[in-house]
């Protein structure tokens, strides 16, 4: 048995924690000032990713998802909608982990109109990061 429980293991270090944890928030006033003037974005309708590159911190990526007042009256609605992002982004995280040593603040925009499924913002989240990956590889490449 000792073989198996090696390989479990070995398995198991591979695989990425999937959890949104205080300290990949993003909070700081600054550090939020500072994407929306020099960061760089991304967009999939309805969702925008704004990022800039950071120096290093305990986390290689922060994170934080915001929704427009102006398109969401109701703050149980923006709420929904933001807990909808982070949930979509936690499940989905492990592209960028995995694939950058970099580090990033993140800024999710929620732009559309009406209020999402689930699998439509998973979708699309999947769709934003693959971009986001893809500009990285292409910048680090040249």
């Amino acid at each position: 048995m000792p073989p198996i429980r090696g390989l479990i293991l070995f398995n198991a270090s591979l695989l990425m924690d999937q959890s949104f944890g205080k300290k990949e928030k993003l909070k700081s006033k600054i550090l939020i000032t500072q994407l929306f003037e020099e960061g760089k974005g991304i967009s999939v309708y309805p969702l925008k990713l704004i990022y800039l590159s950071i120096e290093k911190k305990e986390v290689s990526i922060k994170t934080a998802v915001t929704v427009s007042k102006r398109n969401f009256k109701s703050a149980v609605d923006r709420n929904r909608i933001k807990r909808l992002l982070r949930e979509s982004y936690r499940c989905n995280k492990a592209q960028v982990f995995n694939n950058t040593d970099a580090n990033f603040a993140f800024l999710f925009l929620y732009l559309g109109k009406d209020m999402p499924t689930f699998e439509q913002l998973d979708h699309k989240m999947k769709l934003v990061l693959n971009k986001f990956k893809l500009q990285i590889d292409e910048k680090n490449s040249k």
